[in-house]
């Protein structure tokens, strides 16, 4: 078993990049799946994408735990509070695993109900209620999974999420085309073999996670560890990951809201929609895993008192990581003429409305890359409310709000809309800002 690093000095390079080619390689299989599930039916893919939408929403819940759990890792070894660290690891593991266990019968039990709720077509209930069934059935190796990326990364091993997540992958696309198109093509179990293949690479990650845990990481997971139940630390884990978790669910509500206005424009706005986030994902994955990075490194420093190391962090991160997502996001807008066009077959209407779009998310990235380095730095050192409560009141009261007077009452469509996405992240950026600078989120912190 190794011994925990200092974190505190570490290179935010060398804690970064492991974050951002994971996020980056999981993005590209990701789409690689879908093309591979694609060429075997176009139902499959509506099936999937529907059960998949299902399962996103409710694996919410495991950030209650998850979340909080890296928060509270980080400041407890900043702080070489380390005594506490077998039960907090212990009770996150156990509140996710049973958590995520109710969440596998609810699945199970109404799947059904849910996809008609949502007017699944009839041709695509069959393929989403088979993979779901599966994939659903085994959503705790998920949950088990997260709060071990969580302790990885808090305790500055990013790299074993990232070799982690490479081989699970890697193991997904191979079960896939074994079964879709392989030696295990006879079987005729469709999708059924890709809800297998996804639960057998997820099942081989926790495994693979388990056994870097033991080697790699100084602390233990025990049932004795939950007796007597540590209160205290439950409490804690708990008022962190409530309010990042209500965030989240409200922000994937807002966003199914304003993909409801999409849809009611035009075919042309919905598949530029699709490629501007596609093109988008990639200034916002390198701002995520600075992001990222600067909050294990505060979490540290908060922890271990040195308040001043973590402000001048912040701020040197954050100048790094506007510039590298603002070149991004301006060259995105002069090429975007050449990748609109290889989307869309060369459709003249989306390569102009995507470079206008992309014109947009230059303004969107400062104001974005703001957040995401300074909210999650916030909450990293404790300050948890504020940017939570924040988040939620801008997304619907900017996004949202201006997103349908811009969009649609006004008429400007699809560019309205990212407009009022641009401005809300803008505006939300200068207020976490000014409250970072102010030094507001100092003495929030857990232990």
């Amino acid at each position: 078993m190794e011994q925990t690093t200092d974190i505190k000095h570490m290179s935010l390079f060398k804690l970064g990049w492991p974050i951002f080619v994971q996020a980056l390689l999981s993005m590209c299989l990701g789409y690689i799946d879908t093309l591979m599930i694609s060429r075997y039916s176009e139902s499959a893919v509506g099936g999937i994408g529907n059960a998949n939408q299902i399962g996103g929403f409710l694996t919410l819940a495991f950030t209650i735990i998850s979340s909080a759990t890296g928060i509270i890792t980080a400041q407890y070894l900043g702080a070489k509070m380390k005594d506490k660290l077998n039960q907090i690891y212990t009770i996150s593991m156990a509140f996710n695993l049973i958590l995520s266990l109710i969440i596998s019968a609810l699945i199970l039990i109404f799947h059904t109900n849910l996809f008609h709720f949502m007017k699944v077509q009839k041709s695509m209930i069959e393929d989403a209620s088979s993979y779901i069934s599966i994939v659903g059935g085994f959503i705790f190796l998920e949950a088990i999974f997260d709060i071990f990326s969580q302790i990885f990364r808090s305790n500055g091993k990013t790299k074993i999420g990232m070799v982690i997540s490479i081989i699970m992958n890697v193991v997904n696309i191979i079960g896939n085309y074994t079964f879709l198109y392989g030696p295990l093509k006879y079987l005729n179990l469709g999708v059924k073999g890709v809800a297998l293949s996804t639960t057998v690479s997820r099942l081989i990650a926790v495994v693979i996670a388990m056994i870097y845990f033991h080697k790699k990481i100084e602390g233990s997971i025990r049932f004795k560890y939950l007796f007597p139940f540590n209160f205290e630390i439950f409490k804690q884990l708990l008022m962190i990951g409530l309010p990042t978790a209500g965030e989240n669910i409200s922000y994937n509500i807002a966003q199914l809201i304003l993909l409801m206005f999409v849809n009611t424009l035009s075919v042309t706005a919905v598949n530029t929609r699709i490629y501007a986030n596609i093109l988008g994902n990639f200034s916002y994955l390198f701002s995520i895993s600075a992001a990222m990075a600067t909050a294990i490194v505060v979490g540290h420093l908060v922890g271990a008192g040195e308040n001043d190391t973590a402000y001048q962090k912040v701020l040197d991160t954050l100048k790094k990581a506007m510039i590298i997502s603002i070149i991004i996001a301006v060259i995105n807008y002069f090429i975007a003429p050449v990748t609109f066009g290889i989307f869309s077959n060369n459709n003249q209407a989306v390569m102009i409305l995507g470079q206008k779009i992309m014109f947009i998310c230059i303004f969107l990235e400062i104001g974005r890359c703001t957040n995401l380095v300074v909210i999650n730095s916030m909450k990293a050192a404790g300050d948890i409310r504020f940017p939570t409560f924040l988040g939620m009141a801008s997304m619907w009261g900017i996004s949202v709000l201006f997103g349908y007077i811009f969009g649609i009452h006004m008429g400007y469509g699809l560019e309205g809309i990212w407009v009022a996405m641009a401005l809300d992240e803008i505006v939300r950026g200068i207020i976490v800002f000014i409250r970072w600078i102010r030094g507001s989120w100092r003495g929030k912190k857990i232990v």
